[in-house]
């Protein structure tokens, strides 16, 4: 594969982002902030690179990311890490203090904390774990909590709860994935 830019990088993960919604090359355009054909060029670039598959309906044309190709996986799981490094330096403080956890299989920082940094109230967080940790995770963000000003505001699910929100179009879980996801990549992709 040639040399990835930074549009088809935002293209990718705003695909795998948002499993409820099928994106055509002008939906994509509005979002990225460009042109319809620069958008469509990209698309198609990723199409015959088989990270996307498209689907015609009508005169559009939708993508959807190629999740039988196994370098697709590999991909998104370097987008998702490289998306971790260049967060704003007040994110990447709360991602070194979620970190820390060890309960949850998951971690997606989300909400007003990537956008609006310090000025954030609370510092939102996806959670996703099993029955049996859950106490253990919920002592552990007390924890956190205890020692910091803003406080961590914990959205807990499991997998199998968060297949079904996201299936049901729950809109705070479908807010949540479209965060930054600190741990637990595989398992999203997974879930794909």
């Amino acid at each position: 594969m040639k040399e990835i830019t930074n549009n088809e990088m935002l293209f990718v993960l705003r695909v795998f982002k948002s499993p409820e919604v099928e994106y055509n090359a002008n939906s994509m355009a509005k979002h990225l902030g460009m042109s319809a054909m620069g958008a469509l060029k990209i698309a198609k670039r990723l199409e015959k690179e088989n990270i996307l598959t498209s689907r015609t309906l009508g005169k559009a044309t939708f993508y959807r990311l190629d999740f039988s190709n196994e370098y697709v996986k590999q991909y998104l799981r370097f987008l998702l890490k490289r998306e971790v490094e260049h967060a704003h330096p007040y994110v990447k403080r709360w991602i070194t203090e979620i970190r820390k956890v060890k309960a949850a299989d998951v971690s997606i920082l989300f909400g007003s904390v990537l956008k609006k940094y310090k000025e954030a109230r609370d510092i939102d967080v996806l959670f996703i774990t099993d029955k049996k940790r859950f106490p253990r995770l919920k002592r552990e963000v007390e924890e956190i909590n205890s020692m910091n000003i803003k406080k961590i505001h914990p959205v807990y699910q499991t997998k199998e709860d968060l297949e079904k929100n996201i299936k049901e179009r729950d809109k705070v879980i479908l807010g949540a994935v479209k965060g930054i996801i600190i741990f637990g990549e595989d398992v999203i992709i997974t879930l794909y």
